[in-house]
């Protein structure tokens, strides 16, 4: 197994250098998105290689999307890197400061959290978006994802590392753990004398499996089963077109709506022009009986286990409810706490949506698809985080900072 221990070590050693190295930072990720650039031949190559494993060993077409790269999707990346080199640096910003009636300042200043563990799975841009987004806010970070994009992943890696070395920078500001066995999850959920945060980053099991074992605090990011609930007012065009986009767009992310609700005075009139637009991608639906009524049995009858299933695949659950309020209620008990959407003409219950919706982000007559860092204009993200504590939401450099109080005197004394 790989030696963790000294990639810990090496990891913190370059933490240190990173203290002081802001203009630098930004030098790294502009040289690291051109060595991204010029490695794509490199960079394809080894997809490729992943992906044909990945068909032989029966993976999803939904998870194959996941994997794959493209030229467009490396210039993605790369503008990413371009996008967080051209935030403005967290590190060293004042979030408050207060001067007390003894002459006192006292300033509440971001600082480094210094090593970042991340576990993820079959996404190999997350390797270049986790690895900006780190050094932005002035970390360095161990990267271990999944066995089925490892030749992509050390590719990006090689990249990333050259760009490191070139901007003056230590390469092991960023490695990659290239034994994806359970034991170097475990032995990186137990890293506590040089982890100082670990993030996981995919599906739902394994992250109840990180937040369940680790020993090294966690910041847990999302699994998504995102809802769209149709209001009765909804502009029927509207709606369709949001759900076409929430489900169909790229049904392999976490942002991507897993759950229609249609209220039942719409639910005649939406649900066959919504089911029109959600054929062009051969999306399946399970239904409530309600929904079946109206639609037919092309809709299979949906399970209890329906609604609460993060599909990742062209699958969508169905339910035409009663009343606004049932439609809230539903959403309490089903949703992970991702993204959800209204789409309504009814001001009052816009806001009653986003007021008691409890979810990391809240739509009114838009997609989910939204919940992006990129989008939100972070540059890139790290994950959503769904819990409450240390962040919420798409988590750019900001939310992978800490902070310490700087206190500034003239010889005061208590």
């Amino acid at each position: 197994m790989t030696d963790l221990t000294e990639m810990g070590k090496r990891a913190k050693a370059a933490s240190k250098a990173l203290m002081a190295a802001s203009p630098k930072k930004d030098a790294a990720l502009c040289a690291a998105a051109k060595e991204l650039e010029r490695s794509s031949g490199e960079i394809l190559a080894a997809n490729r290689k992943d992906l044909a494993a990945a068909r032989e060993a029966g993976m999803r077409p939904a998870l194959l999307d996941r994997l794959a790269l493209s030229e467009a999707r490396i210039q993605g990346m790369a503008a990413g890197l371009r996008g967080v080199a051209a935030q403005p640096d967290p590190i060293g910003e004042v979030v408050s400061g207060i001067t007390r009636p003894n002459g006192l300042r006292i300033e509440k200043v971001r600082v480094p959290l210094g090593v970042i563990g991340i576990i993820y799975e079959a996404r190999p841009n997350v390797t270049s978006d986790a690895a900006a987004i780190c050094l932005k806010a002035g970390s360095a970070v161990l990267l271990r994802g999944g066995k089925e994009a490892l030749r992509t992943n050390t590719a990006i890696e090689a990249a990333l590392r050259r760009a490191l070395a070139e901007a003056g920078l230590p390469a092991d500001c960023v490695q990659l753990v290239h034994d994806t066995s359970h034991d170097s999850a475990r032995a990186m959920m137990n890293l506590t004398g040089y982890l100082d945060v670990l993030i996981p980053r995919g599906g739902k099991n394994l992250i109840q499996t990180v937040t369940q074992n680790a020993h090294v605090p966690v910041i847990k990011t999302g699994w998504g089963n995102c809802h769209v609930y149709v209001d009765a007012s909804a502009d029927i065009d509207m709606a369709a077109n949001i759900v076409f986009n929430a489900k169909a767009s790229r049904p392999s992310v976490c942002n991507a709506a897993e759950s229609l609700l249609v209220h039942r005075d719409i639910a005649e009139k939406a649900l066959p022009a919504i089911k029109k637009r959600l054929d062009e991608k051969q999306v399946e639906l399970r239904g409530c009986e309600r929904t079946r009524a109206i639609l037919g049995d092309c809709v299979a009858p949906a399970m209890e286990e329906d609604y609460g299933t993060e599909y990742l695949d062209y699958i969508m659950s169905v339910k035409v409810v009663d009343s606004f309020d049932e439609a809230i209620a539903h959403i309490a008990k089903y949703s992970s706490g991702h993204s959800e959407a209204i789409v309504t003409q009814n001001y009052a219950n816009a806001r009653r949506f986003v007021n008691e919706v409890d979810s990391a982000a809240v739509y009114v007559n838009a997609s989910t698809r939204f919940t992006d860092g990129g989008e939100f204009g972070l540059g890139a993200e790290i994950g959503i985080s769904t819990q409450k504590l240390h962040a919420r939401g798409p988590m750019g450099a900001a939310e992978l900072t800490t902070t310490k109080f700087i206190v500034t005197g003239d010889g005061q004394i208590r």
